[in-house]
C-alpha cells in the first residue's frame, strides 16, 4: 500500500507519528507489561473513586501516607533486626525519558495551537466543523458521565485504538479514504455556500446603502 493510499497521504508509520519512543511503545503494546499495568492501576483507581466516594486529593494523600508509613517502619525494624532494607526500585527518571515525554507533549501542544490559530482567523472551515463537532460530542458525553469515568474511558481509548489501527491499518485506511473523500466534497460545498451567502449579504447591504 503506497503513501497515496494512506489516510491523509501520510508516509510515516503510526509508531513514528506517536513519537517513536517509549510513549509510542506503550501505546502500541510493544511494552505489554507496562501497558497492562497502567490499565489495571487506572481501573482499580476508577473502582475506588466510584465505590468509596474518595476525592482525588484525599485518596492520594491516604495512599502515600500508608505507603510511606509501611516503608518507614519496615526500614526501621530492618535496621534494628539487622535485616535487609525494603527492596525499592531506582526512583529516578532518566534524561532520555524526560526529553521524550517533553517532546511528545510539546509537539501535540504546538499542533493544537496551530489548529486553534487557523480556526480563530477563519483559515480552515473544515477544521472548524471538525473541532465544533468534537467539542459538541465531548459536551454531550460529559453531561452523561462523571470526570473520572471520562478520564478512564479516554485512557482506554488511547491505549487500544492506536494499537488496533496499526494492526488493521490497511483495511481501515481503505474504507476511511472513501469516507474522507466524500466528506471533502461536502465541506467544499459547505464552504462555497457560506462564501456565497456572505457575498450575497454584502451586495444587499451595498444596495440598501
Amino acid at each position: 500500500m503506497g503513501s497515496s493510499d494512506r489516510l491523509f497521504n501520510r508516509e510515516r508509520t503510526i509508531h513514528q507519528i506517536l513519537g517513536g519512543g517509549h510513549v509510542a511503545d506503550m501505546m502500541l503494546w510493544r511494552q505489554k507489561n507496562l501497558t497492562v499495568g497502567i490499565l489495571v492501576v487506572t481501573l482499580a483507581a476508577w473502582v475506588v473513586f466510584e465505590r468509596s466516594g474518595y476525592t482525588l486529593l484525599s485518596l492520594t494523600s491516604s495512599v502515600f501516607l500508608l505507603l510511606f508509613t509501611i516503608l518507614f517502619l519496615w526500614a526501621k525494624s530492618a535496621a534494628i533486626l539487622n535485616r535487609p532494607a525494603p527492596p525499592l526500585p531506582n526512583l529516578y527518571l532518566s534524561e532520555e525519558i524526560m526529553n521524550e515525554a517533553a517532546a511528545f507533549i510539546g509537539n501535540h501542544i504546538n499542533v493544537l495551537l496551530h489548529v486553534s490559530e487557523d480556526i480563530a482567523l477563519g483559515r480552515d472551515s473544515r477544521m472548524f466543523v471538525k473541532v465544533a463537532l468534537s467539542l459538541l460530542l465531548i459536551s454531550v458525553i460529559g453531561s452523561l458521565t462523571d470526570f473520572f469515568t471520562l478520564i478512564y474511558t479516554g485512557l482506554v481509548i488511547v491505549l487500544t485504538v492506536p494499537a488496533l489501527y496499526e494492526r488493521y491499518e490497511d483495511h481501515i485506511d481503505r474504507y476511511a479514504l472513501t469516507g474522507y473523500k466524500n466528506s471533502q466534497q461536502l465541506f467544499v460545498r459547505f464552504d462555497a455556500q457560506c462564501i456565497s451567502m456572505v457575498q450575497k449579504w454584502i451586495l444587499e447591504k451595498k444596495k440598501l446603502s
